[in-house]
C-alpha cells in the first residue's frame, strides 16, 4: 500500500476531517498521495505531533506527515481533489471556502450522508467539477489522533452525477479510483450515482433517526417487530418518494429493497450506532434535514405523503432544540 508522494499530482483536501475524512485521508496518504487534513484543532493538533492511527476492520496503520490545518483561510495551494466530509448543514459553506484551491482540472467529491450536497457543491465548484461517492462504512474517532473503521455494509462507490458527459471529470475520477484501490477502503466505480446515493438514503432513513431517538443500534432495531414495523413504513413511503422524482433504483418495489437491505445491509452494521445519536450526544446538528427532512420536503413537492418520515424529523429536531435550549441554560449558569 505504500507509495512515494508525486510533487505535482495526486494532492488532496479532506475538507471537514472527521472519522470518515480521517479514514480516506490516512489511507490516502498511504497510498503515496499528498493529503491535507482540514480539521477541528484538537484532532489535528493530536495527528500533526503523533500522527493519524487508524485501526478497526480494516487492521492497524500509522499515517504520519501529513499537513493537518484548522482554519480554511489558512490552505493554500491547488488541490487534485477535495473530498468533502463535513455534516450537511455545512455543505456549502464549506464547499465555497475551499472551490477556489481547486486545480484547473481538479475535482470536489461529496461523501457526506443524505441528499442535497452534490447540488450545493456543483454550485460552488461548477457542474462539470462535482462529483460523489456513495459511502456506507462507519468509523468514530475514540480519541484525538485515532480512527477506528467500525462496520462495513458495502464498496465506497464513486462517480459523477446525471447522465450529462463530463470526459475530463470521469477521467479524473477514475485516476481517484485508482488511488483508492490502492487502499484496504473497498471502492468500485458507479455507472448511476443518483441511484446509489438515494439507495443510501433509504438505509440511513430507517435506521439513523430511530437509532438517535431510541439510543438503539441497528441489529437492536431490526431484531424488535414493532421497530422493524416502523422502518419498513419509513422505506415504503421513501421508495414512492424516489420513484416521483423519477430515480431508477435496481429494486422493482419497496418490498424488493427490503429484502436486500435486512439480508445485506444490516448485518453488517448491526452494533453500528447511529450518527444521529453520536451527533445529539455532542450537543451537535445531525443531518435529519438531508436525510427524512429531504424526503418529506421531496414528498410534499411531488404531491407523495411521508407522515412517518415526518413523525420521525420532527422527533429529531425535537431532540436538536432541547439540546440548544440546554446549552443555553448553562451559557446563563442556571
Amino acid at each position: 500500500m505504500n507509495g512515494s508522494p508525486d510533487s505535482t499530482q495526486n494532492r488532496i483536501l479532506i475538507a471537514g476531517c472527521g472519522a470518515i475524512g480521517s479514514v480516506f485521508g490516512g489511507f490516502l496518504h498511504l497510498a503515496g498521495a499528498r493529503v491535507t487534513l482540514l480539521g477541528r484543532p484538537t484532532h489535528m493538533a493530536a495527528v500533526a505531533k503523533n500522527g493519524l492511527l487508524l485501526d478497526g476492520l480494516w487492521g492497524a496503520h500509522h499515517a504520519a506527515g501529513m499537513e493537518t490545518v484548522a482554519d480554511p483561510a489558512r490552505l493554500s495551494g491547488r488541490f487534485d481533489w477535495i473530498l468533502l466530509t463535513v455534516k450537511c448543514p455545512d455543505t456549502t459553506p464549506m464547499a465555497q471556502a475551499v472551490a477556489p484551491l481547486l486545480a484547473p482540472h481538479g475535482q470536489m467529491v461529496s461523501l457526506q450522508n443524505g441528499l442535497g450536497n452534490l447540488e450545493q457543491v456543483a454550485q460552488a465548484a461548477g457542474t462539470g467539477r462535482a462529483a460523489g461517492a456513495r459511502v456506507i462504512f462507519g468509523a468514530e474517532i475514540p480519541a484525538p489522533g485515532r480512527v477506528t473503521v467500525t462496520v462495513c455494509a458495502a464498496p465506497v462507490r464513486i462517480g459523477s452525477p446525471g447522465t450529462t458527459a463530463h470526459p475530463p471529470l470521469e477521467a479524473g475520477l477514475r485516476r481517484l479510483l485508482h488511488l483508492l484501490e490502492r487502499t484496504p477502503i473497498p471502492c468500485e466505480w458507479s455507472d448511476d450515482l443518483t441511484a446509489d446515493l438515494w439507495a443510501k438514503a433509504l438505509y440511513n432513513a430507517a435506521l439513523n433517526p430511530l437509532g438517535a431517538t431510541l439510543g438503539s443500534t441497528y441489529g437492536e432495531l431490526a431484531a424488535q417487530a414493532h421497530t422493524r414495523s416502523i422502518m419498513d413504513r419509513v422505506l415504503e413511503e421513501a421508495f414512492r418518494v424516489a420513484e416521483a422524482a423519477e430515480v431508477r433504483l435496481p429494486w422493482p418495489d419497496a418490498a424488493g429493497y427490503r429484502e436486500h437491505f435486512y439480508r445485506d445491509l444490516v448485518p453488517p452494521t448491526a452494533r453500528h450506532r447511529s450518527s444521529m445519536l453520536q451527533d445529539l450526544e455532542r450537543g451537535r446538528r445531525t443531518e435529519i434535514d438531508a436525510i427524512n427532512g429531504y424526503l418529506v420536503a421531496e414528498g410534499a413537492r411531488r404531491h407523495v405523503p411521508t407522515p412517518v418520515n415526518m413523525t420521525l424529523t420532527g422527533l429529531v429536531r425535537y431532540l436538536e432544540a432541547r439540546n440548544r435550549a440546554g446549552t443555553h441554560r448553562r451559557a446563563r449558569g442556571e
